[in-house]
């Protein structure tokens, strides 16, 4: 699934892809190589973010991606950058049957009607989905218009502009920019293939600030939705309850011991029943369970919170690893590492396969 706000124009097939996701607190990148009819990941690092309480400047960003390409020491000035949770809209929609260009072009020119806000200065991407319901030429409800499910991804045109500037202004050819609600979609479907076809489940990717949901109807996304709290407020809440300092709680979330649990659910239960209103939501709708979900982050590291979430969520949580559909082609030390950095990798390896 791709859905970029923006490419080169070259319609290329890609052999090599480096991609970052810019996250709030850790800067995540990934060097994912075409290898016939497989993919292998080469490279990857993960850098402290220069700033996580506004919005990087072109200039900053520059400055960032000029670092983090002397830590990859990658040769390939491509690169695909993903938008961050808050800054890119994602949401299945209703469209007529367009060519994608048209279909870009009315959303421009009326996105009131088509996602009752005003944003006339955004740039849109579509894609059209295989329905599962809306299918593909359905017909609307007493319109005699065929309609298309599409999903509709929208950017700031003034946040686009500045990504591009500070990639290129590293040196850096910006070929694709990626929503990150997007990246663990991707992932998911080369990881769990079959668990992607035949699944109704939900994919939680608990990031710093912010975590998403994305439900899957037998492959179709058929809800997205973004919820203001993430690995930061758990880490809050550990050093506040322990009385330990914020770094000291960052370091004991993952490997964290039973006694802190309570303290920990207390944190996730709002969470918790946030991600539950987005299910209720999706199964009263649908008329259909999940099965499982399936969570992502850092944070799924912790057996402890993946267990928690279960509890609140009454569907089954597991933790999966995005690198699990890639041949390994690391360092040794990289390689005795990226088990454990995997779950952070989710957004950045969905948005190489956006590229490729």
């Amino acid at each position: 699934m791709a859905l970029p706000f923006f490419e080169s124009g070259a319609r290329k097939k890609r052999d090599q892809m480096v991609a970052v996701d810019l996250g709030n607190r850790t800067t995540k990148a990934v060097c994912v190589q075409r290898r016939g009819n497989s993919f292998a990941l080469t490279n990857y690092a993960l850098l402290d973010a220069p700033i996580f309480d506004k919005t990087l400047s072109p200039e900053m960003l520059t400055d960032h991606l000029k670092t983090l390409s002397q830590t990859m020491a990658s040769k390939n000035k491509m690169v695909t950058l993903t938008i961050g949770l808050t800054d890119a809209l994602v949401r299945p929609v209703d469209m007529p049957m367009l060519p994608a260009d048209e279909m870009r072009m009315v959303l421009k020119l009326n996105s009131r009607n088509y996602l009752q806000q005003d944003l006339s200065n955004y740039l849109f991407d579509c894609q059209v989905l295989n329905g599962n319901g809306h299918g593909k030429g359905a017909e609307a409800k007493g319109s005699g218009i065929q309609k298309q499910r599409v999903l509709v991804a929208g950017a700031r045109k003034q946040l686009v502009d500045d990504f591009m500037q500070g990639a290129r202004g590293a040196g850096l050819i910006p070929d694709h920019l990626v929503p990150g609600l997007i990246g663990p979609v991707n992932a998911f479907e080369r990881a769990m293939p079959e668990a992607f076809k035949n699944e109704v489940l939900a994919l939680v990717d608990i990031g710093f600030k912010n975590s998403s949901i994305c439900i899957l109807n037998k492959g179709e996304l058929t809800l997205t939705r973004t919820v203001n709290i993430g690995g930061d407020r758990l880490t809050t809440a550990l050093s506040e309850a322990m009385n330990i300092s914020y770094a000291e709680a960052e370091g004991i979330k993952i490997g964290m011991p039973q006694e802190v649990q309570s303290a920990l659910e207390a944190t996730l239960s709002p969470l918790g029943r946030e991600l539950r209103a987005s299910i209720d939501f999706f199964e009263h709708q649908q008329d259909k369970a999940l099965s499982h979900v399936y969570v992502s982050g850092g944070s799924a590291r912790s057996s402890v919170i993946v267990q928690a979430l279960q509890t609140e969520l009454m569907v089954e949580c597991k933790a999966w690893n995005p690198t699990a559909g890639l041949q390994l082609q690391l360092t040794t030390e990289q390689a005795a590492q990226v088990e454990a950095f995997g779950p952070q990798l989710a957004v950045a390896i969905g948005a190489a396969f956006a590229a490729l």
